[in-house]
């Protein structure tokens, strides 16, 4: 049987005006993102987010982002905090579920809360990560024998070739759109034995709550570490967030070592199945669960 409540409410594709809704819908529900990222998410799917209204307001919203038709992923399922438990959280997957029905994989990083939910729509768990939280200190990272140095716009051809493996599929347009929204917080570390060739960069964003750090993709922890100290190391007094994998043991505990705390962990999801996870084991840091 329906719930009378949700039968109240519809769905529609969200457009630029609904940025503002979308903002409201963070704010209450203490997220991070911007108004910028959600330009983004209008910008790589113009036709594939939604919005859930009652009443003319929109109180849900739900995005999509489609990695190169190798698989999408679903993020910012929000509903307005007094609209909660009338399964309207249900419906905005489903919207998206339909969004992506020619797709041969779906991904999505879920919160505790909405991980049975994914379950019961027969999502199955790939790994864990988690939030990690800090506030930059010049003492706590590593001041000498950095190798890390400022990305350039030039680095972006072999940043472009490392990342499609390591994530999975081609991302370059986001990864550019990061960099020109925040290029102090992108750093490389260069191949000694290979001129031109890169081991590790990082990217950064700014953020309503938090600064956020990420993604971060090294061949090695110890150049992760790099990467993480020399950009922190540059912003001290600001607080941050990463979205730690947790597919190497000694990760998060040279996290914490440094400053970083827990704040809440996520665990990334797939549906349909999994054919290019990518090299999860060099994903020190992830771009966001909003993205992958």
């Amino acid at each position: 049987m329906s719930n009378p409540a949700s039968a109240e409410v519809s769905f529609r594709e969200m457009r630029r005006v609904d940025i503002k809704a979308g903002l409201r819908l963070c704010r209450a529900s203490h997220w991070n993102q911007t108004s910028r990222d959600w330009e983004l998410f209008l910008e790589l799917s113009p036709h594939g987010c939604r919005v859930a209204t009652k009443d003319g307001e929109v109180i849900g919203t739900v995005t999509t982002v489609n990695y190169e038709n190798r698989f999408s992923w679903i993020g910012m399922v929000l509903v307005d905090p007094a609209e909660r438990g009338q399964g309207i959280g249900s419906l905005l997957m489903s919207q998206a579920l339909d969004v992506l029905s020619d797709l041969p994989s779906i991904r999505l990083d879920a919160t505790p809360a909405g991980h049975k939910v994914y379950q019961k729509l027969n999502f199955s768990d790939e790994y864990w990560l988690c939030r990690m939280e800090t506030v930059a200190s010049r003492d706590a990272f590593m001041p000498h024998g950095n190798a890390a140095r400022a990305m350039t716009k030039k680095d972006f051809r072999a940043i472009a070739d490392i990342d499609r493996i390591v994530f999975g599929a081609d991302r370059r347009v986001i990864l550019e759109w990061m960099f020109h929204g925040a290029s102090e917080y992108a750093w490389v570390v260069d191949n000694p034995a290979e001129q031109g060739g890169i081991i590790g960069y990082t990217f950064g964003r700014h953020g309503f709550n938090f600064e956020h750090l990420g993604p971060v993709v090294a061949w090695s922890q110890q150049t992760a570490r790099e990467l993480v100290s020399a950009c922190l190391s540059q912003h001290v007094g600001r607080r941050f967030i990463l979205d730690a994998s947790q597919c190497e043991s000694d990760w998060r505990s040279w996290l914490e070592f440094v400053g970083f705390r827990e704040q809440r962990p996520f665990i990334r999801m797939f549906y349909r199945g999994n054919p290019f996870p990518g090299l999860p084991s060099h994903q020190f840091g992830i771009l966001g669960p909003e993205f992958g």
